[in-house]
């Protein structure tokens, strides 16, 4: 019995998450390769400015990240709701092949998604910060 424990105690305590596992890289050293792949603009549309010549030029899918009580409250016109907790559900309704732009209140949530939305290998997404 006392074997049987021990031997279900140790892999606990050995197990390294950040460790190496045939041959793919540790944890650490691919957060790292992810997070040094990031442009310093940090894929963020930096004014209200910018946003409307994108969306002049681009016409962007804008994606509210917030819950639907937040969006029923007032929203950007033409904007569509995802709430950032089912943005994983709803990949058929986020294009590949146009920009998309999240936000939501704070950019906080819409920076999670756009995160989110990249390590899923869409690279025309950025957030805009509406503060």
């Amino acid at each position: 019995m006392a074997s049987e424990i021990s031997t279900l105690s140790n892999p606990i305590v050995e197990t390294n998450v950040l460790s190496s596992v045939q041959g793919y890289p540790t944890l650490d050293v691919a957060v790292d390769r992810y997070l040094m792949s990031m442009p310093s603009e940090y894929y963020t549309i930096g004014n209200v400015e910018e946003l409307k010549d994108l969306m002049a030029n681009s016409q962007p899918l804008l994606v509210d990240v917030r819950e639907p009580s937040e969006y029923r409250s007032g929203h950007i016109p033409s904007a569509i709701n995802i709430p950032l907790r089912t943005l994983s559900r709803n990949l058929n309704k986020i294009p590949s092949d146009r920009p998309v732009v999240l936000y939501c209140s704070t950019g906080y949530r819409s920076s999670m998604g756009v995160m989110t939305l990249h390590l899923l290998n869409y690279d025309n997404v950025k957030g805009f910060p509406v503060i």
